[in-house]
């Protein structure tokens, strides 16, 4: 007489996930099983996940390429504990804080309580950051610090504007070029994003939306910028490239529409954060000697994740807008 096992029923956990492209009421809490773990993975509960506008592009319909398969879990980036480890981990344990990006994790996004991911995109948080902030911060300071020290290559005694300084990766941005020993010019508009660039350590704040930005800005910098870090594109932002020295440079994401015009003897650069164990463990040093201070504009529970998508599209984001998960 022979008997059988009966399968293993799935772990389930909260997430928030989309059934098809729309608005932000398509963000739905469910329940959904907990992501198989693969060997290099780690599986980590998290306590914070960024919302990005690429988060938004994606529930609208964007696509990299091919159909996704819905239930679709958005996110890319968040911050927890270690919980589980796949057999070839090495590098981590049971119990590390830890921060991860992936942009289209195979596994499922970041909008939920537990995320498996390939542990060369998983880095120890920086010391004295919490798990809040951190899950706010990764892709963002990635993407800043990649751009003003690789890109732009941002040197002691330059001057360099920091483009749409008062987002998420503009208010990091503006401390690692000060860290650098750079002067640091930022674009604000209002009276609270003047006080954020400021008190970030910025030395001089335009308003972008200004008549007199240009007038403006050569009063600050009568000899012209070393460089652009570019985090909103348009008219303002070419008028400021008019002003780059010859043999400048200008840094933008990928995904900054539209790209900035083209000046003769200034280089254009167009890049992504890249998440490695290499670039999350400098990421990790320059933070921590940065005493990188990460404004957070809003944070939302999860299951407030479509409230959070209509904040991001009202627009004047200052910092990043964050999910607290449970």
């Amino acid at each position: 007489m022979s008997t059988s096992r009966s399968p293993k029923p799935k772990q389930l956990m909260k997430a928030v996930a989309i059934d098809r492209f729309g608005p932000p009421s398509v963000l739905k809490l469910r329940r959904l099983p907990v992501p198989e773990l693969g060997s290099r993975e780690v599986l980590i509960a998290l306590q914070g996940a960024g919302v990005g506008v690429w988060d938004a592009d994606i529930r609208k319909g964007w696509w990299p390429k091919g159909r996704p398969k819905f239930p679709l879990i958005l996110g890319s980036d968040g911050a927890g504990i270690v919980v589980a480890k796949g057999s070839r981990v090495r590098r981590f344990d049971v119990g590390d804080r830890v921060w991860a990006y992936e942009f289209i994790n195979p596994k499922g996004g970041f909008y939920a309580q537990r995320v498996a991911v390939d542990t060369d995109h998983v880095g120890h948080v920086p010391r004295r950051m919490d798990l809040l902030h951190a899950g706010a911060a990764t892709v963002t300071a990635l993407t800043a610090f990649q751009g003003i020290k690789d890109v732009l290559k941002i040197r002691r005694g330059q001057i360099v504007l920091i483009f749409g300084a008062t987002g998420a990766v503009g208010s990091l941005a503006i401390q690692f070029a000060k860290r650098r020993g750079a002067r640091v010019l930022a674009t604000a508009s209002g009276r609270k994003a003047a006080k954020l660039v400021m008190r970030l350590g910025a030395d001089g704040q335009i308003d972008a939306r200004s008549d007199h930005l240009v007038d403006d800005l050569r009063a600050l910098a009568p000899r012209g910028v070393d460089g652009i870090l570019a985090l909103a594109g348009g008219a303002p932002l070419d008028d400021c490239v008019g002003l780059v020295k010859r043999g400048g440079r200008v840094a933008f994401p990928n995904g900054i529409e539209p790209e900035p015009n083209r000046k003769q003897g200034v280089r254009l650069l167009a890049y992504d954060a890249e998440a490695s164990p290499r670039h999350l463990a400098t990421l990790r040093v320059a933070v921590e000697k940065a005493r990188l201070r990460v404004p957070i504009a809003a944070a939302f529970p999860l299951a407030r994740a479509a409230k959070a998508h209509e904040r991001l599209e009202r627009g004047h984001v200052l910092g990043r807008i964050v999910l607290k998960i449970p």
